[in-house]
């Protein structure tokens, strides 16, 4: 997904003292980068959808049909719910270090407070919480530039149209039939 200014205006944070609000930061005069704010509230997305996916347990196991343009077919059957828990986990699992994955187990998947958090890593109140920060942004970072498909934005991932470019079959010479215009009566 190509983030610039008027993609992300929505999910900056409007208190953010880096973007002032707007999504992109200006470094060297003239280049844009987009702010961190903005790959955290990404990474709170996309939370927010795997919990939801988790809830949504008496609809386990069904499969939804969506409609594509292909050569091989118009139809194709998934398991969005279930293919985007793994997807979220796998990411995740390979995106950060094993100190950040034990944190973003305990506090963002079984969900343990801070203390807990501290307690059972050995770590003070402000490292736990810029090592929040930091999962954070690099999961936001990764789940929206994820190639060919990005966990970000949801509805495309959801929902949506996979569009395959339809190739031109060629028949050789002798399966071939001529075809004649019909005769004018």
């Amino acid at each position: 997904m190509l983030l610039n200014q008027s993609n992300v205006i929505g999910l900056a944070k409007a208190s953010c003292l880096l973007c002032d609000g707007v999504g992109v930061r200006i470094i060297r005069k003239d280049t844009e980068v987009t702010c961190n704010c903005t790959f955290r509230a990404i990474f709170r997305a996309c939370l927010n959808r795997f919990r939801t996916c988790t809830i949504s347990a008496e609809h386990v196991g069904s499969v939804s049909l969506d409609f594509c343009q292909g050569f091989d077919g118009k139809r194709s059957y998934s398991r969005k719910r279930e293919e985007y828990l793994a997807d979220f986990c796998l990411v995740s699992r390979r995106t950060l270090d094993d100190a950040e994955h034990t944190l973003f187990r305990f506090h963002f998947l079984l969900g343990a407070d801070w203390k807990m958090c501290c307690r059972r890593l050995n770590l003070d109140r402000g490292s736990f919480f810029h090592m929040v920060y930091r999962i954070e942004q690099k999961l936001g970072r990764t789940f929206c530039e994820l190639e060919p498909y990005a966990l970000y934005p949801l509805d495309e991932y959801f929902g949506g149209v996979i569009q395959r470019t339809r190739t031109k079959r060629v028949l050789p010479m002798a399966v071939r039939k001529s075809f004649r215009p019909p005769m004018a009566a």
